[in-house]
């Protein structure tokens, strides 16, 4: 399980004092509403912010940091992303689980057929499609929907499936 969640990506500088606009990859924006601080990982190191102010425009998140006054303190981290720690994580429902922790789960049809690896997640309007990979075979993608997805069972990394007529094709 990944120690840290992804909770946006940093697109662009926004005005000159300091603040970004940030992408959002939690599924509620709103949920910045809450965060006091988030970790932003360069590939090199990793750097607690503190959010000082925080607004919205059409699907972005402006953040202003505590940590930057200007431009050019911010400029250099477009495109790197903002996490939390599981403590400061949107708590799960039932049945519910991170994107992170789903990757990598190996997928088994309900007869015992084995389909593949949970590669990525692709969120749509609807429900999110997982998309499986398996050597020498096309990816397969799965509806996120309880008719499809019957099991996850987390502790021993496997999805159990039931493919409805036409997703093999």
């Amino acid at each position: 399980m990944e120690e840290l969640l992804q909770v946006g990506i940093i697109a662009n500088t926004h005005g000159v004092r300091g603040e970004v606009k940030v992408f959002p990859t939690t599924d509620d924006a709103a949920r910045f509403d809450k965060l006091k601080e988030v970790i932003l990982d360069t590939g090199e190191q990793k750097t607690t912010l503190h959010i000082m102010e925080r607004k919205y425009h059409k699907n972005m998140v402006i953040l202003r940091f505590r940590e930057f006054v200007n431009i050019n303190e911010v400029e250099k981290f477009k495109g790197n992303g903002l996490f939390v720690t599981r403590e400061n994580a949107v708590p799960l429902q039932k049945d519910e689980y991170f994107i992170a922790d789903m990757i990598g789960l190996n997928v088994v049809e309900e007869d015992g057929e084995v389909l593949g690896e949970l590669s990525d997640v692709l969120t749509t309007g609807a429900n999110d499609v997982y998309i499986i990979k398996k050597e020498n075979t096309p990816d397969l993608l799965i509806p996120a929907i309880k008719e499809c997805i019957l099991d996850v069972d987390m502790e021993t990394g496997i999805m159990t499936v039931h493919l409805l007529p036409g997703l093999r094709e």
